[in-house]
């Protein structure tokens, strides 16, 4: 019947009574449903729409291996489905990411004399580039040339990207090597990739002369080119360089895009040059270009950082305004800023709205917060906020405690701070040299020398320096208390 259909350019229903076979028969039965369909085979070519739309059927309702059995099976008889469903199969298996099983299905595919394609060599080599997969992409690399085919200034720079996304920055410059000694001329792109890679080692040095060697080379540096050089000098912290390389780049007739924009503010906002920052949203501006989250929340970060929380609480206003969403990193920077301020009331309003909105805050904002109610003495908060934490399922770790600790160890409230002690112990949470030297202190401020004893022997704890002088300056204040007595 599937047969007559195709044979009668009935497609469509011929798909669908397809569909429904496969969905009946169910996993696993590839052998089977090939068999039955064999043995009432029409023309040559209903074969290649019926056995292709039977792989394809497979696929939609995720029965991969299946799919892989009926492809095989055309295989052992002589059926040739076209390219376009061995295809669909890769993808299938590239969405899987199984990464070796797409590889060798490819190999398998053109033993069947389907023919080669460097476009899909290249393909397949920057989907394993981008999964990290660096040895199949090698692999894929070299079965370029297996398959007769000769690899292109694309195949070179593909996989030289793959190796500098790793780190790999060495096998970068052994293929460009190889690809000159080729006959293939390093483009653009090439030196575009290498010096990123020069650029994230901070080997600025090295960058320049690539770009120097790219400039006698005939080639014109595009705002790929400099926004990376611009973003390796802002990394490491001279501004002043990137600075001049935005201005060489602008002589050069090139418009700074959004990325170029917002890395060299983020370089004057980590240098602390909020004008200069500000300044240059004003300049992109002017260009038709819209400040989007990145722009404003690296300026946010900065503000709070230098204390500037008045014009971050603007910028903050205008997002809302201009109806751009702001995201965990902004509320986490203006909550660092009320903290370091002494604002922790603000912040932990600031947090409701974070959580209101369904963020999920990290242990290190609560962090802050209880850290901040704790240094205003409001250790009854910072003790609520802690429970929060714990209530949420997580497991704050041995800096939340000890921050609680060295609140409840300033207050004098050494009962509190024993049992968040042993609280956090029974939680597997490992006290630490730090936790330790708060008790010390707190002890040695406010109780019994004997206890400072029975500390150090709790665990072995071997003193530093700090702790070696709370215990001698609790011990010298016991004994001017006695010899008063």
């Amino acid at each position: 019947m599937i047969h007559f259909l195709c044979t009668h350019q009935m497609l469509v229903e011929a798909k669908s009574l397809i569909q429904i076979v496969v969905s009946r028969k169910g996993k696993d039965s590839a052998p089977d449903v090939f068999a039955a369909i064999l043995e009432t085979r029409g023309t040559q070519r209903s074969d290649i729409y019926v056995f292709s739309g039977l792989i394809t059927s497979y696929l939609e309702l995720g029965f991969l291996p299946d799919a892989i059995q009926c492809f095989r099976l055309c295989k052992k008889h002589d059926f040739r489905v076209p390219f376009d469903t061995c295809k669909k199969v890769l993808d299938h298996l590239m969405n899987l990411r199984s990464f070796n099983l797409v590889w060798g299905f490819y190999k398998e595919i053109l033993g069947c004399g389907y023919p080669p394609s460097l476009y899909f060599f290249n393909n397949l080599m920057h989907r394993f580039c981008k999964g990290g997969e660096m040895v199949l992409a090698l692999s894929v690399f070299n079965g370029i040339r297996k398959w007769g085919l000769s690899p292109s200034a694309v195949s070179f720079n593909t996989l030289m990207n793959g190796y500098i996304r790793v780190g790999d920055i060495d096998e970068g410059f052994r293929l460009k090597s190889e690809m000159e000694a080729s006959g293939i001329q390093p483009d653009v792109y090439t030196y575009s990739v290498l010096i990123n890679g020069l650029c994230k080692e901070r080997r600025m040095d090295g960058a320049h002369e690539l770009f120097d060697e790219m400039l006698e080379n005939g080639l014109a540096p595009n705002d790929v080119t400099y926004t990376t050089l611009i973003d390796g000098h802002c990394k490491n912290g001279r501004v002043d360089l990137a600075m001049e390389i935005y201005n060489q780049m602008l002589s050069k007739g090139l418009s700074p895009d959004l990325i170029t924009y917002n890395t060299i503010i983020n370089g004057h906002c980590k240098n602390g040059d909020l004008k200069q920052a500000q300044d240059l949203i004003g300049e992109m501006s002017l260009k038709g270009l819209k400040p989007d989250k990145i722009t404003y929340t690296t300026l946010i970060d900065g503000c709070c950082k230098e204390g500037d929380l008045e014009t971050a609480f603007k910028v903050k206003e205008t997002m809302i305004k201009e109806r751009i969403p702001l995201d965990d990193v902004a509320y986490t920077a203006l909550i660092s800023g009320l903290c370091k301020e002494g604002r922790e009331v603000e912040a932990e309003k600031m947090l409701r709205e974070m959580l209101r909105l369904g963020f999920k805050v990290d242990d290190e904002t609560y962090t802050m917060i209880i850290n901040g109610f704790c240094k205003k003495g409001d250790v009854k908060t910072a003790s609520k906020m802690l429970r929060e934490m714990q209530s949420d399922g997580r497991k704050p770790s041995v800096v939340t405690y000890n921050v609680l600790m060295n609140g409840y160890c300033k207050q004098g409230q050494l009962k509190n701070a024993n049992v968040l002690l042993i609280a956090m112990m029974n939680l597997g949470v490992v006290p630490d040299d730090v936790t330790y030297n708060i008790l010390l202190e707190g002890h040695c401020k406010y109780g019994n020398p004997d206890d400072v004893s029975n500390l150090r022997g709790a665990k072995g704890l071997v003193l530093d320096y700090a702790s070696y002088n709370s215990v001698i300056g609790g011990l010298s204040k016991s004994s001017r208390c006695r010899s008063k007595v």
